[in-house]
């Protein structure tokens, strides 16, 4: 019998008897949540140190100062009134995700535009259920999309939307301001404001829930508000909350009839992006996107092509811009899907961005391009794409925890590839998370390369390491693209309960809904500090990861499939999934595990 071989031991009875224990306590505790669970995680109480056989340390991560934002997207409703979504506005839809978001507990919500389907003009819609035809101003519309935010108001969330193309009128803009003060003053729930939106001509009054100011106080959310200009004010704006920057950019017609495009505002985006604090985050959101799969019209104009050297110098002062201050994700809607991508400047290798289009608010869906519109208009190397889900209904919660910054998706079928013509019922699940930490590396890993690139060492000095394992996503857009797989790993410091530094990682689990990754081995280095021999003999210690409910467990207890056995020694090339060890001459702990979350060398697993 090798070396290695000998090493290599069952789970023990203590360590079943842990596993048992943890596991029991998570059934006590409720469900836990992952992808397919639309609920926060509760918090269970580990079992006393006096005693050993059953206790599992708990750790403070994410910490008690994480804070949550909302992103909604294209509430548009473009087929005749059904009775539940007047005045072009997808009302059904948005009182279902303003529920989630109450649920949730969000600081606020970011609309990514298009308000309503025909609010830049006065327009004429059909009611099927009154069969009535009603003819609505502009007025009208923006106060409905207004009026339908109250639930929100009501439970202290804030608001803050921007335009879109099917809000592009000087009459838009100026009811946009009129009805979202906020976006230049920080003051939400202004009675006067909300007054004229519950006034707003609703022939659906009757057919939708009554949705009472019960909260008639206005409020402040935000600080640092700013503007590129008075023909922009409240139109593109950008603000502070908490430890992070928030930039709005607006390229529609403006309040004095005249769009301004995105290289008229570059000098004040490069502005208000490096004057942040140091350490803090920044989001870039607009309604149209860099390169988006199914419109060519993007943020710089009617294609992404870069044509001439004019056109390329403004995309990519504008990319330039958001990589070299550190912004991570540009957000956008428009194209009625949820995808993610890395985008580059038309060189494709200067600078890049990952760029999230946001899922449909709407009653209607896109299809991607086939050839790709990277293929089509940049050559087939400005963009690499990462996850997509199609013909969903969908919102974001995006949780900011210091350094660290997660978004979850969650989607409902909407049982269209097209259009729908009444909302159907909503059953939302999550889908994906992803996200960045300001102190870690994102690794992009094409289809068939091997995750070992991903290699990161702390300031505190822990290193983590994946040790094998390779991107065996087979699937592929509707044009052919392979995708990758983005790797985001960071950490949060030490802990009492760790001996090591904790390291996010998160992007792997690349099929939507599922919290299972490609097999990989994920080693991690530890300090020795009141690590004892008896402590790993007994299988003690070990690489662990948080559940759902706050406690360490041993990692490969929260794989799929796999059986857990224990090597006093180094990971050799071979391991199967579910096999753990401690190497006391590398000071590693390591596992061959396939899932993602917080992971730490632990004591008492």
């Amino acid at each position: 019998m090798s070396e290695n071989e000998n090493n290599k031991k069952g789970i023990n009875r203590r360590q079943f008897i842990k596993f048992s224990a943890a596991s029991m306590a998570v059934v006590a505790a409720g469900s836990v949540v992952g992808c397919g669970d639309d609920s926060d995680s509760s918090n269970e109480t580990p079992a006393s140190p006096e005693t050993p056989e059953t206790y599992v340390p708990k750790s403070t991560v994410p910490s008690a100062s994480a804070w949550k934002f909302g992103i909604i997207s294209d509430t548009q409703w473009t087929k005749d009134d059904d009775g539940e979504n007047p005045a072009s506005c997808a009302v059904d839809i948005i009182n279902a995700l303003n529920t989630k978001f109450v649920e949730h507990g969000v600081k606020f919500v970011i609309h990514v535009g298009d308000l309503t389907d025909d609010g830049r003009n006065t327009f004429t819609a059909n009611n099927t259920k009154t069969n009535l035809t009603y003819t609505y101003s502009v007025a009208d519309a923006m106060g409905v999309r207004a009026r339908y935010v109250q639930q929100l108001y009501n439970n202290g969330i804030g608001f803050f939307p921007m335009r879109g193309n099917h809000d592009d009128s000087q009459s838009a803009a100026l009811e946009f301001n009129n009805y979202f003060p906020q976006t230049t003053t920080g003051v939400h729930n202004v009675t006067s404001v909300q007054t004229a939106a519950y006034a707003a001509q609703n022939p659906d009054e009757a057919y939708l829930p009554t949705i009472t100011r019960t909260n008639t106080s206005s409020f402040d959310m935000g600080s640092s508000f700013s503007s590129p200009s008075t023909a922009l004010d409240g139109l593109s704006y950008a603000f502070d909350y908490d430890n992070a920057r928030f930039v709005i950019l607006d390229i529609f017609t403006s309040t004095d009839g005249t769009s301004y495009p995105v290289s008229s505002q570059q000098s004040w985006i490069n502005s208000v992006l490096s004057s942040r604090q140091t350490g803090t985050h920044a989001f870039v959101l607009s309604h149209k996107g860099l390169m988006t799969q199914d419109h060519t019209d993007v943020i710089f104009g009617a294609s992404p092509a870069n044509t001439t050297s004019t056109d390329a110098a403004v995309q990519d002062a504008f990319i330039t811009s958001l990589a070299n201050n550190k912004v991570k994700y540009y957000i956008n809607g428009h194209d009625h899907m949820h995808d993610r991508s890395h985008v580059y400047t038309t060189d494709g290798a200067t600078a890049k961005v990952t760029q999230l289009v946001t899922a449909s608010d709407s009653s209607k869906f896109y299809t991607p391009a086939s050839p790709s519109n990277d293929v089509t208009y940049g050559g087939g190397i400005r963009q690499k794409i990462v996850s997509q889900e199609l013909y969903g209904i969908g919102y974001y919660i995006v949780t900011v925890d210091g350094e660290h910054v997660s978004f979850d998706y969650y989607s409902a079928p909407s049982y269209s590839s097209d259009s729908i013509s009444t909302t159907p019922t909503l059953t939302f699940k999550k889908k994906e998370t992803f996200g960045y930490s300001l102190n870690g590396t994102d690794f992009l890993i094409a289809y068939g390369s091997d995750y070992t690139d991903v290699d990161i060492t702390s300031t505190g000095g822990t290193r983590a390491v994946i040790l094998d394992g390779k991107n065996a996503n087979v699937a592929k857009d509707i044009s052919g693209r392979s995708f990758s797989v983005e790797v985001n790993a960071g950490f949060y410091a030490q802990d009492d309960t760790t001996s090591s530094d904790i390291l996010s990682l998160k992007g792997m689990d690349y099929t939507m809904g599922s919290t299972e990754t490609d097999v990989f081995t994920l080693s991690m280095s530890y300090s020795e500090t009141g690590i004892t021999d008896a402590d790993i003999e007994d299988q003690a210690f070990g690489l662990a990861k948080l559940n759902a409910n706050g406690v360490w467990e041993n990692a490969v207890n929260a794989n799929t499939d796999g059986t857990p056995e224990f090597v006093n020694g180094a990971w050799t090339d071979g391991y199967t999934l579910g096999t753990w060890g401690v190497d006391t001459t590398s000071k590693t702990v390591w596992a061959v595990i396939n899932s993602n979350g917080y992971f730490a060398a632990v004591k008492g697993i």
